[in-house]
């Protein structure tokens, strides 16, 4: 296991979930990877000690919600499809582990989720949702939504960009087993500043943060990157990592494009 700093449980008793319940599932998720599965993490020491900050995954598998965790090495809440709270097997276990359910078709249940993220943003702790929006059925990586950048600039905090390879073969889409043996490696990048991409009251800020953002992701998951977003209609995955491609989007912009699109997609990630 390459050296990477400790894991480092924060309690948060006034935050969404169960203090105890994420002490034990962290701990056991932790202990457990690297011995089922060839597990590699590097940059940990990118994600700040102390203070809150947005981690922003590519997202190909379910089990990327164990994987990314376990790479950080402090506790993380997490932005969670409401389809979830169906289920008696989830409806329970992860809001215990600090999932916020979203309902991803808007409106004020959307806004609601994302101001309990804010809660746990401004009191100091690491927030993870997926740009994408939803698991990428293809293989590339898609058009970032500009929700993780919208918290950024509200609550005044940095993006950290994480980008993996190798979880859709532990766990193909529409399967339940996960695969043993597999290499996994997870990349954490630099935090990404907002206040690095120009005046606050740009209305073209968050997209321009978020185009950043996914540059910066597909660089470290060694992804193609499509300019479209990811849902129904993409074609369904092999279970094959892409080949690295350079993606083709700007890197850090930092001054408005004016032909940049003015779009406002959701902001549920």
């Amino acid at each position: 296991m390459p050296n990477r700093p400790p894991f480092h449980f924060e309690e948060a008793p006034d935050l969404p979930g169960s203090d105890r319940l994420s002490r034990f599932g962290l701990g056991l998720i932790h202990r457990s990877l690297h011995r089922f599965w060839d597990f590699e993490v590097e940059g940990a020491d990118n994600v700040p000690q102390t203070g809150g900050a947005i981690i922003t995954p590519n997202h190909l598998s379910f089990c990327d919600s164990l994987f990314v965790p376990a790479a950080l090495p402090r506790r993380v809440w997490a932005i969670g499809k409401g389809e979830y709270m169906d289920n008696w097997k989830t409806k329970h276990l992860f809001p215990a582990m600090g999932m916020i359910p979203v309902d991803r078709s808007g409106g004020k249940a959307a806004m609601d989720a994302l101001d309990t993220a804010a809660e746990v943003i401004d009191s100091g702790k690491l927030f993870m949702l997926y740009p994408e929006g939803t698991r990428s059925r293809s293989g590339n990586l898609h058009k970032g939504r500009t929700g993780a950048a919208r918290l950024a600039l509200r609550c005044d905090v940095p993006i950290i960009p994480v980008g993996h390879e190798g979880t859709v073969e532990v766990q193909p889409p529409d399967t339940f087993v996960l695969k043993p043996g597999k290499k996994v490696v997870v990349r954490i990048g630099k935090p990404i500043h907002p206040r690095d991409f120009g005046a606050i009251d740009n209305p073209k800020l968050a997209r321009n943060l978020t185009d950043a953002v996914m540059y910066e992701i597909s660089q470290l998951s060694r992804q193609r990157y499509v300019n479209t977003y990811a849902g129904k209609g993409e074609a369904h995955t092999t279970g094959t990592t892409p080949e690295p491609r350079r993606a083709v989007i700007p890197s850090h912009p930092v001054a408005v494009d004016p032909s940049e699109d003015t779009t406002t997609e959701a902001t549920v990630a």
